[in-house]
């Protein structure tokens, strides 16, 4: 049996759990809203669409399958993005928003964590903007969520 001290906790786990992504996202969007670049493209998204965000990235971080399990799928997300034409200037403004406010919530700052999370970031605001230079979509309906877990690290810098 694997002891409990050497087992490494999910990204998730590490971040705080549901209410810590719940909180990003809601003060991140709130930011999005007021940002002149960024407002346009938001501003007809529907009240619980945060909490979907939310809900997404803690599920891909190892959280609980909530995004997948009630409020869409890996294949809803991505079709959300279509023909929305964003480009790389609206990918670094909401780049740099969320990890403004993921500082600002405190989310955890070792080294290990923020590679993970912003390779993450990274990775998915690229495939946005590139999903939302097309009109349809040659993917599998039935394609799984991410799931992203510490990279090369191996787990949270625990020196």
């Amino acid at each position: 049996m694997e002891n409990d001290l050497n087992k490494i906790p999910s990204l998730y786990e590490w971040a705080g759990g549901m209410p810590v992504f719940e909180k990003l996202t809601d003060l991140f969007y709130k930011k999005v809203l007021s940002d002149e670049l960024l407002e346009p493209v938001f501003r007809h998204m529907s009240r619980e669409h945060q909490l979907h965000v939310a809900h997404f990235i803690a599920e891909v971080f190892g959280g609980p399958e909530m995004y997948s399990t009630s409020e869409g799928s890996h294949f809803k997300m991505i079709q959300k993005h279509l023909s929305k034409h964003l480009t790389e200037q609206h990918r670094q403004r909401w780049v740099s928003l969320l990890l403004e406010t993921a500082n600002e919530i405190d989310l955890p700052a070792d080294p290990e964590f923020r590679s993970a999370f912003v390779a993450y970031i990274e990775w998915g605001t690229r495939i946005a903007v590139i999903n939302s230079n097309v009109d349809d979509l040659a993917m599998n309906p039935g394609e799984p969520m991410p799931k992203w877990g510490w990279g090369v690290p191996g787990g949270p810098y625990l020196g």
